[in-house]
C-alpha cells in the first residue's frame, strides 16, 4: 500500500486545512469544495485526510458497511444480528470523471433476476464510500447523470439501484469531498449547494515558502516511509485533537443570540433556501469543539460564514464566489448581542446535530486554524496555497474618442446579457450528455433496442421477452419461468440532448469599433455563452483583427473563462477574416481528433467586411468558408452591419458557410435560435441548387 503525504506536512493552505478538520470533527457539516489553479496540492490535502479519521465499527461480513450498534434493517446483506463487530479503517472512495453509471450505483445481474429470481447485486461506489468519504477531483467535469446519483444519494441518505421493476436499497451517507479548476468550468448549483463548505486555494507567492513546499516533497518522493515517520507524532497529535473534539461537540451552546447572528447573515448575502443557516450553525459548533469551548462566540460565526456562504450568495452567472467582508463585519456587529423576538418559536439547537459526537482540545485562536504540528517545524504539502477568491472580471473602462484610424481601441464593456432560445445542431449525435441537441444516450426517451455489445446497463424488456420466447420449448422450459440466455438480453437505445462545442469567431477589427456596436456585440455573444453555460457546452473564442488571428481561449468547460476573455477585448486594425475562418477550422480539426463524438457549431460575428489577407481577401474568406461547409459544420452567421445602406456581406459569408445568418437587433429578438434550426435547410437548398 502507497504511502500518503502527512496532512501536517502540507505548507500553508490555512483555510483548507481547517474545513477539512472542521468535516472530519462533524460530518454533519456536508463536506468540502475546494476551488482553485492547478498544481497547488488540492488533492493530496484532501487524500492525507482519511488517515487522521478514526477507526469505524462495522458488521463483520457487510459489504455496506453498517453499523453493530444500529444496524440498517434494509441492507442487501441483513438481517443482522447481535454480534459484536469489527473495527476497520476510514474510507476514502475515490470517483473517477469517466466511471460509468454501475460503477457509482452498483449493478443488479439481470439475467439472474429474470430466470432466478435472485437480487444478485454487486455494490458500487456509493456503498464502499458510507460511513466514509466520497472523493471526486475535477468534480465540475463530472457528467450530469452521475451528478444526478450523488444529489439523490446527498438528499436521502441511500441509493437506489433499479433495473426493470427489479431494485435494492442501501445506505449511503458520506463526507462529500470534491476538487476543481474554475478555469475548466463551474458545477451545477444544485450540486454546489450539496457541498457545507467551500475554499479558494492559491500557489503562494512567498518564494520562502515555495521553497519549503519543493523542499518537502523532494523529500516525500525520495523516501515516502521515512518522510511519514519525520511527521508520525504530529499526525498522532492532531488525530487525538480530532477525536477530543468530537467527543466535545455535543456539549457546545448554541445560543438564541449567536443564532441570530447566523440567521442575519444569510439573509444578508440573499442566499437561497435554509441550508446555508443550518450549515453555518454546524460549522460555527465546531468550530468552538475544535478550539476546546463549550460555547460558541461571534468569531465562529464570522469564519463559518467565511466558510460556507461564498459559494451559495446570490450573484450574476459570470462572477466568482465570494464574500464582502466588510458587509459581513457590519452585520455581525448590527446584531451582536440581541436575542430573537419571544413570540418565535424556538428550534432545538441540537449543538453538534447530526454530528459523530465528540471532541474538543485546547484550542487556538477564534474558531481555530490548526496548529502547523510540533515536529520538524509546522509545514505542508507539495503545493502551498492561499485562499484569496479570483476577482470577477471588472468591465473595462470606457475609450477615450478616438479618430476613424485603424490603431488599437481599448475594451468597451457588453452591454446586458438576454435570453436566447437554443441554438441546436441538425442530426442525431452520440456526444456527451448535455441540455442542446438531440442525440443518442444513456438516459432519455426509449427508441429501440440492441444487442448488448458490453455489460448490460438499460434492459429492453418487451424486445428481451420478444427474443427468448421462440426457443422455451427447445430449452425445456417446464415451469412458469421464462428461460433467458445471454442472447436474448437486448440494450435500450434511448434519445436524449447532448452537450456541443460552441466556437465563436468575433471581428475585432476597426469597422467594429464604433463603441456602440461593439457593446451591443460582446453583449449578444455573453447572451450565448449564459446559454451555453446553461446546456453544458465546451466553448471557444476565436477573435481576429489586424494582420491575424488568434485563439483567445481554447475550447473549455469554463464559459465564465470564455467571458472574461471577452469583456477585455480591444478592437481596430483590418479585418483578416480568411485568417479567422481558417485558425476556426484549425481549432474543430483538432477539437474533431481529441473528441469526435462532440459536434461543433460555428458562430461567426462580424459585418462580413474582408480588409487583410491577400490580395483578394473576399475570395479567400469565401474559399475559408467553404472549407467549413465541406466538413458539414453547422454554422450561424451574426450580422452586425448597422446604416441605412447595407452591403450584405455578413449574408453572402453565411451562404458560403452553407449556414444562416442573422443581424443583432434579431439576435437581441431572442429569434437566432428560429434560424439555426435552419441551419439544415439551408444545407439542403445549397445542395439542390448545385445539383
Amino acid at each position: 500500500m502507497s504511502t500518503r503525504y502527512p496532512f501536517t506536512a502540507v505548507v500553508g493552505m490555512d483555510d483548507l486545512r481547517l474545513a477539512l478538520l472542521l468535516n472530519a470533527v462533524s460530518p454533519a457539516v456536508g463536506g468540502v469544495l475546494v476551488r482553485g489553479e492547478k498544481g497547488t496540492a488540492k488533492s493530496t490535502a484532501v487524500r492525507a485526510l482519511a488517515e487522521l479519521l478514526p477507526a469505524v465499527p462495522v458488521v463483520a461480513g457487510c459489504r455496506f458497511s453498517c453499523d453493530p450498534a444500529s444496524p440498517d434493517p434494509g441492507c442487501p446483506d441483513g438481517p443482522h444480528g447481535t454480534e459484536p463487530g469489527t473495527q476497520r479503517p476510514a474510507r476514502m472512495v475515490e470517483l473517477p470523471v469517466g466511471a460509468s453509471e454501475d460503477r457509482l450505483v452498483g449493478s443488479l445481474d439481470i439475467e439472474k433476476a429474470l430466470s432466478e429470481g435472485v437480487k444478485a447485486f454487486e455494490p458500487g461506489l456509493l456503498a464502499s464510500a458510507h460511513r466514509g468519504i466520497l472523493y471526486v477531483d475535477e468534480v465540475n467535469l463530472l457528467s450530469d447523470h452521475l451528478i444526478d446519483h450523488l444529489l439523490d444519494a446527498a438528499a436521502m441518505g441511500s441509493s437506489y439501484v433499479e433495473r426493470e421493476g427489479v431494485s435494492v436499497r442501501h445506505a449511503a451517507r458520506f463526507l462529500l469531498v470534491g476538487t476543481m479548476n474554475p478555469e475548466e468550468g463551474e458545477l451545477r448549483p444544485q450540486l454546489l449547494d450539496r457541498f457545507g463548505l467551500t475554499v479558494e486555494v492559491a500557489a503562494s507567492r512567498d518564494p520562502q515558502q515555495r521553497v519549503e513546499v519543493v523542499r518537502r516533497r523532494l523529500a516525500f518522493e525520495d523516501d515516502p516511509a521515512a518522510f511519514a515517520d519525520r511527521w508520525a507524532a504530529d499526525e498522532a497529535a492532531l488525530r487525538e485533537r480530532i477525536v477530543t473534539a468530537r467527543a466535545l461537540l455535543p456539549q457546545v451552546t448554541l445560543g438564541d443570540a449567536v443564532l441570530l447572528q447566523i440567521a442575519a447573515t444569510c439573509a444578508a448575502f440573499e442566499v437561497d433556501g435554509m441550508r446555508a443557516d443550518i450549515v453555518m450553525a454546524r460549522t460555527a459548533t465546531a468550530l468552538a469543539a475544535w478550539a476546546g469551548r463549550t460555547e460558541v462566540t461571534s468569531e465562529d460565526v464570522r469564519q463559518a460564514a467565511l466558510l460556507a456562504l461564498p459559494h451559495r450568495r446570490r450573484r450574476s452567472p459570470f462572477d466568482a464566489p465570494g464574500l464582502d467582508e466588510d458587509k459581513l463585519d457590519e452585520t455581525l456587529e448590527e446584531f451582536k448581542g440581541q436575542e430573537p423576538e419571544p413570540d418565535e418559536d424556538p428550534e432545538p439547537d441540537g449543538p453538534g446535530d447530526g454530528g459523530p459526537g465528540d471532541g474538543g482540545p485546547e484550542g487556538g485562536p477564534g474558531g481555530g486554524v490548526p496548529p502547523q504540528g510540533a515536529g520538524p517545524a509546522a509545514e505542508n504539502s507539495p503545493a502551498p496555497e492561499e485562499t484569496s477568491p479570483p476577482a470577477p472580471p471588472a468591465p473595462s473602462p470606457e475609450p477615450a474618442p478616438q479618430g476613424a484610424g485603424s490603431g488599437e481601441r481599448a475594451a468597451v464593456a457588453a452591454s446586458e446579457p438576454f435570453r436566447t432560445k437554443v441554438l441546436s445542431v441538425p442530426g442525431l449525435g452520440e456526444g456527451a450528455a448535455g441540455r442542446r441537441s438531440r442525440a443518442r444516450t444513456e438516459h432519455g426517451r426509449t427508441t429501440g433496442s440492441v444487442r448488448p455489445r458490453g455489460a448490460l446497463t438499460k434492459l429492453h424488456l418487451a424486445a428481451t421477452v420478444q427474443a427468448a420466447a421462440p426457443h422455451q420449448r427447445a430449452r425445456g422450459r417446464t415451469g412458469p419461468g421464462l428461460v433467458v440466455r445471454r442472447d436474448d438480453l437486448r440494450q435500450a437505445t434511448r434519445e436524449g440532448r447532448e452537450g456541443n462545442l460552441v466556437l465563436f469567431a468575433v471581428d475585432a477589427s476597426g469597422s467594429m469599433a464604433a463603441r456602440q456596436r461593439m457593446s451591443a456585440v460582446k453583449g449578444a455573444v455573453l447572451s450565448l455563452l449564459l446559454d451555453a453555460y446553461q446546456r453544458r457546452d465546451k466553448v471557444g473564442l476565436i477573435t481576429f483583427r489586424g494582420r491575424d488571428a488568434e485563439v483567445a481561449l481554447p475550447p473549455t468547460s469554463s464559459v465564465d473563462a470564455a467571458a472574461a476573455r471577452l469583456e477585455k477585448l480591444p478592437t481596430g486594425g483590418r479585418t483578416p477574416l480568411s485568417a479567422g475562418l481558417l485558425k476556426a477550422h484549425d481549432v474543430l480539426r483538432v477539437e474533431r481528433l481529441r473528441d469526435p463524438s462532440r459536434r461543433p457549431l460555428l458562430v461567426v460575428v462580424t459585418d462580413g467586411r474582408a480588409t487583410g489577407g491577400g490580395a483578394d481577401p473576399v475570395a479567400l474568406a469565401a474559399r475559408a468558408a467553404r472549407l467549413h461547409a465541406a466538413d458539414g459544420t453547422a454554422s450561424v452567421v451574426v450580422d452586425c452591419e448597422t446604416g441605412p445602406v447595407r452591403l450584405g456581406l455578413a449574408r453572402e459569408l453565411a451562404r458560403e458557410l452553407g449556414g444562416t445568418a442573422v443581424t443583432l437587433d434579431e439576435l437581441r429578438a431572442d429569434s437566432i435560435a428560429g434560424l439555426v434550426r435552419d441551419v439544415q435547410g439551408h444545407r439542403n437548398t445549397t445542395t439542390r441548387r448545385a445539383a
